[in-house]
């Protein structure tokens, strides 16, 4: 026999239950929207693709251009939170973050953890060595101290390649940049593409430095965001789609990647077309 207080009980579950189902099926999308405003984890100190323009002082660079450009889509207001390497996907995960525009990397690993947009930039890890270390190959590493950043990809693709070399990670790749460069290091390793922009402002000092032949490893680099919410990927693989229907993602690259840049990449080798690796 159901009483008052059975009646009241079952109620208050009730309402427990659809309360969770609400927050289950919350569109992250619809929040933005909302609050006006879409705020983008970015490095910030990544050359190209995120960093601080000595002049103006604000974050420019090739995410952020494609950052700025989903935030037009949606129609909110673009905020960048600068984050290290190894906060990001904990950043977003948390909530503090809407979406990683952060060099981030797209492989299985991080599939668990972390939706993907679709590619925009593909590039692979490479080496610099100090001229007259007499290292031509990366085998001769062995043994050796190798600076990179602490958290990436690139720090996997070295112990990987040459498990003997001591790996020693700073906070980004700044620091790892400035650490060989202060002889703290005999080589560093970086996304080619940043490595080329790396190599671009030794100016006349780039004479004692050398970049490795050998890749170690291909990178697809993705925006990354939370797990589920498929109407904010939509909309962000939409504005990606458009980029590159329009000709502006090559002008993006060439901009920023392209001949005359740091990097001074020839041409652009890829196609934003697709979120598969």
């Amino acid at each position: 026999m159901f009483t008052r207080r059975h009646i009241l009980i079952g109620a208050l579950a009730l309402s427990a239950n659809l309360a969770a189902s609400a927050a289950a099926q919350a569109d992250q999308l619809a929040d933005i929207k909302k609050k006006g405003e879409i705020v983008f984890g970015v490095l910030g100190t990544d050359e190209p693709n995120s960093f601080i323009d000595p002049k103006t002082r604000q974050l420019v660079g090739y995410e952020i251009d494609i950052a700025t450009a989903v935030a037009k889509k949606i129609g909110v207001t673009p905020k960048f939170k600068q984050m290290s390497v190894s906060a990001r996907i904990p950043e977003l995960q948390q909530g503090h973050v809407d979406v990683l525009a952060a060099t981030l990397t797209h492989n299985k690993e991080r599939e668990s953890q972390v939706d993907f947009a679709l590619t925009h930039f593909v590039t692979g890890s490479k080496v610099m060595v100090r001229a007259g270390s007499g290292i031509s190959a990366l085998p001769q590493l062995a043994g050796k101290k190798v600076v990179t950043v602490r958290g990436g990809t690139q720090e996997t693709n070295i112990r990987a390649a040459v498990p003997s070399a001591e790996v020693v990670t700073f906070e980004n790749t700044q620091q790892a940049f400035q650490a060989l460069r202060q002889g703290k290091g005999v080589a560093y390793v970086n996304d080619e593409s940043s490595l080329l922009a790396d190599y671009g402002k030794l100016g006349p000092a780039a004479k004692g430095f050398t970049i490795l032949p050998t890749s170690i490893g291909i990178e697809a680099i993705a925006l990354g965001l939370r797990k589920g919410e498929k109407s904010l990927k939509a909309v962000v693989d939409e504005t990606l789609r458009g980029l590159e229907a329009s000709g502006e993602a090559e002008k993006l690259f060439n901009k920023w990647y392209g001949p005359g840049t740091r990097a001074n990449i020839a041409k652009r080798t890829f196609k934003i077309s697709a979120d598969k690796i």
